[in-house]
């Protein structure tokens, strides 16, 4: 312990003799070191973190499927999902849950919540529980059942002002009474973000067999494999299908596992990606201060050779010179972590309010997230230390005490191994930089697309009809009517329309197609999407027929079987003919009757912008085909700013009903922005990582070339003396970096093929083996490594030969 005092006490004393050199290299190991726990902190959220659930490795999510359309994820009715739990015996408990907008009417506007229905037995299997009150009962998850509520922390302040009077409050969702019996833990907002639960069946039990709306959730018992429940689902699916006739289509159900449920593969995968690009950070950081350290060490020579004669063992100058670089990596962690709290703030802003993350994915620096930095560092100060410490130690002594005062000298082998950093530095940079063109690139491209509509003259908002009273599809479509009739009575309004789909957002429905007289094998249909559209959703969006027409008044007020089809859907399934006048059914349209088309609109978007499949064919029916209670109401103005009329389209909603709360507004330019925000997000961080690998690339280069200009001023001053020109000076000094980053583009550029295949599935509109990226990301290299290489080569045109001699 004395003896490591003693070196600690002699390290910081030397790292004070040398403030520029401590300044530069914790700067580029803080900058590695944070960029790290800035990423990892979002990794340990996404992927490592443990699920907030109790014993989360034997949870499972339980979903219907059909091998025979490639459909893994589908939701189950209320009624198949209580004889799953009553009939497999894999589970010792099995729950559902299913997502609903719930519509409080307590002040003075309606506020609409995102809801889940639950089974009882949910939360008490994800071993949560709330803060003040209860659970839900067994006997309050029945038909008939009073009705009860458990609200959320955020509502619990938000709306009642965290008063635990609350508790047995009878307060009104969706026009009916409910009473509070919890409120839940503070973040807790499951599934996602959820803030109002109320228990399943006293609203589904009397629904359908064919009514898939319900997502479940299992807990497998000890020693029973995800395998073996599988063959119980597969079992107990076969027998219902038998028992009810209810699908031709082989639905059978399968597990999945909890952490893939909660973490999809994609956001995983780019979350992985990007962990990978700052650890190539922090290798270039360390490849950085070891070059640092192998030109200090070439000038502290004499010293270690002193330090050798008079009894220093090898070992001991090792362990003095690791000192200095755990001390250097323990500074540079510590200035660390307040630069990773600006960076985790400055990813938490880029998030839109909008598109919040889930409850459970909390950026934060925690105990984790403190033990990965506090090893990283340690293990960056031993990485570039310890090729310093022992290069150092092996030091001719009778030489370097001979060599005097030109102890300051480096030896060939030091040069090697700095310049083989400098490569590998270019190389790392150059994988980095072309992943982050590639993204960057990604991003331009979703932000120049097209969707085929003019978004800056739409405003579009959600307003959800509450109540037994919209019960009946009556009432929905006389509402929608009344509302229709009202907003384009609104000055600056030129047309509108309802749908419960809002392009570029969500909504709308979709199933598999039947074609006149094309048959295929019963559960391979192809997938088209379809949504009920009132109003008029052609002269909203500014679409011109392409040939046919659109709906009459009459037709899309009296259900009339009639489609207008995008022109994907028109090539696609008529190549031979004309679609004008063909008829189709839809597989879950249990009348099997046939729409006929009656015009084909253009293509627009539907999906959000980012989408890596197909994009799916698109069928507009009349409205009511597709009632419901969440609506997307879509308004085109005549002028100015698409909001400006926010505020009377409000009153005329209320005018029509005050209980029917409004919410997500925006222009239909914001939705198409936000549409593909982690896109904007993901290029930015990538962007600001490839800046950070640019700039401590550049050091680097600047850094050995530099050195060695320093160490060959007597071999200059000769050439100089010779009668050497100073192009001829520069020209070689140039042309020792320039090797240097030759050799480091070409391996960079074998190790960015590789690299790119594998995100290759994360790109939009450009190829993982995109040539533009590669070459500019090159010749912007190059370009830096020549301007890195000629600070030093003009400096060293300017050495008088006579002093440099003389200096000999």
């Amino acid at each position: 312990m004395e003896t490591l005092l003693q070196d600690v006490k002699y390290a910081v004393r030397t790292l004070r003799k040398s403030p520029a050199f401590t300044a530069i290299a914790v700067l580029c190991l803080a900058l590695g070191i944070a960029t790290n726990t800035t990423l990892f902190s979002c990794f340990n959220a996404i992927v490592l973190r443990p699920l907030p659930f109790a014993d989360p490795d034997h949870l499972v999510a339980v979903w219907d499927q059909n091998p025979k359309n490639s459909n893994e994820r589908a939701t189950i009715s209320y009624l198949n999902y209580v004889d799953w739990r009553d009939q497999t015996t894999s589970f010792s408990d099995l729950a559902g849950y299913e997502q609903r907008s719930f519509a409080i009417t307590e002040g003075d506007e309606p506020v609409r919540l995102n809801g889940q229905l639950i089974t009882a037995n949910l939360f008490p299997m994800l071993g949560v529980q709330p803060q003040i009150g209860r659970l839900f009962r067994a006997d309050e998850d029945k038909a008939g059942a009073a009705g009860v509520a458990i609200l959320s922390d955020a509502v619990w302040r938000r709306q009642y002002n965290a008063d635990p009077k609350v508790l047995n409050r009878v307060i009104s969702i969706n026009s009916l009474p409910y009473t509070v019996v919890g409120v839940m833990q503070p973040l807790f907002k499951f599934p996602q973000n959820s803030e109002v639960w109320v228990p399943m069946a006293p609203l589904t039990a009397t629904s359908l067999r064919t009514q898939r709306e319900v997502i479940m959730l299992g807990r497998l018992k000890n020693n029973v494999t995800a395998e073996q429940a599988n063959r119980d689902l597969a079992n107990v699916s076969l027998h219902l299908n038998q028992q009810y006739g209810v699908t031709k289509t082989e639905f059978i159900g399968k597990t999945r596992s909890i952490k893939d449920e909660f973490a999809e593969n994609d956001v995983t995968l780019i979350t992985s990606t990007m962990m990978g690009a700052v650890t190539f950070v922090l290798l270039i950081a360390c490849a950085n201060v070891a070059n640092l350290m192998l030109a200090r060490a070439a000038g502290r020579q004499r010293e270690i050779a002193v330090r050798t004669a008079i009894g220093a063992s090898r070992m001991r100058i090792v362990r003095q010179m690791l000192t200095e670089s755990i001390i250097l990596a323990g500074i540079a962690g510590a200035l660390a972590i307040p630069l990773s709290w600006e960076g985790i703030r400055l990813i938490q802003m880029a998030i839109p309010a909008e598109n919040p993350m889930p409850y459970y994915m909390e950026f934060s620096i925690d105990k984790v997230t403190l033990i990965y930095t506090i090893a990283v560092s340690l293990l960056a100060g031993i990485a570039f230390g310890l090729a310093p410490a022992l290069q150092s130690s092996t030091g001719r002594l009778h030489e370097t005490l001979k060599d005097g005062a030109r102890g300051a000298g480096g030896s060939a082998r030091h040069n090697r191994v700095r310049s083989a950093l400098v490569i590998a530095e270019i190389a790392l940079s150059l994988v980095l930089l072309v992943g982050a063109s590639l993204f960057m690139r990604s991003f331009a491209s979703l932000q120049g697309t097209g969707v085929g509509f003019d978004t800056n003259k739409i405003m579009a908002m959600r307003f959800y009809l509450p109540g037994t009273r919209y019960d009946a599809a009556s009432a929905k479509r006389a509402a929608v009517e009344d509302l229709i009739r009202r907003v384009e009575a609104i000055p600056n309004v030129e047309s509108a329309t309802i749908s419960n789909l809002i392009p570029m957002e969500d909504g709308g429905a979709g199933s598999g197609v039947i074609i006149d007289g094309s048959p295929v094998e019963e559960g391979k249909e192809p997938f088209a999407r379809w949504t009920g559209v009132a109003g008029h959703w052609t002269e909203t969006f500014g679409l011109k027929i392409k040939s046919g027409r659109t709906f009459t008044e009459t037709e899309a007020r009296d259900s009339s079987r009639v489609a207008v089809i995008d022109e994907i859907m028109a090539n696609r399934f008529w190549k031979k003919g004309n679609a004008l006048g063909q008829r189709f059914r839809l597989t879950n349209d249990t009348t099997r009757a046939w729409f006929t088309v009656i015009g084909i609109a253009p293509t627009m978007q539907i999906d959000q912008l980012g989408g890596t499949g197909a994009v799916a064919p698109n069928i507009f029916l009349p409205y009511p085909f597709l009632l419901a209670r969440n609506h997307g109401l879509m308004v085109r103005v005549r002028s100015g700013a698409a909001t400006g009329v926010t505020s009377s389209v409000r009153a005329a909603i209320r005018a029509s009903d005050a209980a029917i709360p409004v919410f997500s507004v925006a222009s239909m330019e914001k939705v198409r922005e936000l549409s593909y925000w982690q896109y904007k997000l993901f290029g930015a961080m990538f962007g600001t990582f490839g800046a950070i690998a640019l700039f401590l690339a550049a050091i680097g280069v600047y850094g050995v070339i530099s050195y060695g200009v320093s160490q060959r001023t007597r071999e200059i001053g000769v050439r100089v003396a010779l009668g050497a020109q100073r192009t001829d000076v520069m020209r070689l000094v140039v042309q020792q970096g320039m090797v240097l980053a030759g050799m480091g583009i070409g391996l960079g550029l074998i190790g960015a093929f590789g690299v790119t295949r594998v995100v290759s599935s994360l790109l939009i509109g450009v190829s993982p083996q995109d040539p533009l990226s590669f070459l500019a990301v090159s010749g912007f290299l190059a370009g830096v490594a020549l301007i890195a290489s000629a600070v030093p080569a003009r400096r060293a045109t300017n050495v008088d030969p006579i002093i440099s001699l003389r200096a000999d």
